[in-house]
């Protein structure tokens, strides 16, 4: 046997036939007209258009969440006695707030009733008015 007598197990494919009667005739299984048929067609995704119709946010920020403190009236500190120290923790232990996701929460103190005893707070927000009220106590801010 020489090289030129042996044959393929599997013949060349055909060439492609147009017309009607081929596989691959007029609109070469593309379908009909429109931007289907075209070279290099793709559809447009549906969610690029429920991403455009949302509103734009404005303005640029890193970090726009912040966690908001929980606020605490001046009359809310004469479970305190006189000349003790005022921290989340410590409103934490006399169940005046209660711990935030295993840590202790940010804390605002505002001027809603008086304050008679002498405080010393820490690590508190603490508004203008009850600064003042606090201070006229003989309290420090710290």
């Amino acid at each position: 046997m020489k090289i030129h007598n042996l044959k393929r197990i599997n013949e060349n494919k055909k060439a492609m036939l147009v017309g009607r009667g081929g596989k691959r005739g007029k609109t070469s299984g593309r379908g009909g007209k429109g931007q289907t048929a075209r070279a290099g067609h793709k559809a447009r995704p549906e969610m690029r258009d429920i991403i455009k119709r949302m509103p734009k946010l404005r303005g640029y920020s890193f970090n726009t969440i912040k966690e908001k403190p929980i606020i605490i009236n001046l009359g809310d500190l004469e479970v305190f006695s006189s000349g003790s120290t005022v921290t989340p923790q410590t409103l934490v232990e006399k169940g005046i707030v209660e711990m935030d996701a295993g840590k202790n929460p940010k804390v605002k103190i505002l001027a809603m009733g008086e304050v008679t005893k002498k405080l010393n707070i820490s690590n508190c927000l603490v508004s203008a008015e009850a600064k003042s009220k606090i201070e006229k106590a003989g309290g420090t801010i710290k």
